[in-house]
């Protein structure tokens, strides 16, 4: 019992971390933004997903902007607040950040594909390698109007990019968010596939297919 109380005692530092971001991670701005501007569930909207990309959908752009905005904050936060104790702390509460917007536990495990929070995360670890990877996606978005394909983009550059300008142990966490970003966006690479993948800006229904579409 007293080894047990001092594993414990020894890793509850670890887990708060990991909890703390899950929490911050968890908040759905998308849909409190919408239905604070009075635009109902945005759930039932599209592709029924919180992220700044369903937002969009709604025809206010300022809101998706702002919901991009603050999806990718609660990554970057979550990281900033936990460096305070350590680089491994730093991780660990990033790490919680995306799992809570991809897995909020008060929308009954349905978030987003965590492409924003997971960008915010990047920088929060390193600025520089942020940049490079939302210039990925600038880029990818610009050239091919894919939400999802520029997301994938940024996140499989993720790994080379943070082990060059980043930490090596930053490096190999990035290679499981790149993983967890292509788990979440296999339904999407189907659509690219069939050619139903929907673009950046295109009102879809949940009726014409795009209810899984979930990109940010």
């Amino acid at each position: 019992m007293v080894d047990l109380l001092g594993d414990l005692s020894h890793r509850w530092p670890y887990l708060a971390a990991f909890g703390a971001g899950y929490v911050l991670g968890a908040i759905p701005f998308g849909l409190l933004l919408t239905r604070l501007a009075g635009l109902g569930d945005i759930r039932k909207l599209g592709s029924g997903n919180i992220g700044a990309t369903n937002v969009l959908r709604t025809g206010r752009k300022d809101l998706a902007a702002l919901t991009l905005l603050l999806d990718g904050a609660k990554g970057a936060g979550a990281v900033l607040v936990g460096s305070i104790w350590g680089p491994d702390m730093a991780v660990l509460a990033g790490a919680g950040a995306l799992i809570g917007h991809i897995l909020p536990v008060w929308l009954r495990f349905e978030g987003g594909k965590g492409v924003a929070t997971a960008l915010g995360v990047a920088l929060g670890l390193s600025w520089q390698a942020g940049l490079v990877m939302i210039a990925v996606w600038l880029a990818v978005a610009a050239v091919t109007r894919y939400s999802s394909l520029a997301g994938l983009a940024a996140g499989i550059a993720g790994p080379g990019v943070m082990n060059w300008l980043g930490t090596k142990q930053q490096g190999e966490f990035m290679i499981a968010v790149a993983m967890l970003l292509i788990l979440r966006h296999v339904p999407n690479l189907r659509r690219l596939k069939r050619g139903e993948e929907p673009r950046i800006g295109r009102s879809k229904t949940k009726d014409d297919g795009g209810i899984d579409s979930r990109e940010t």
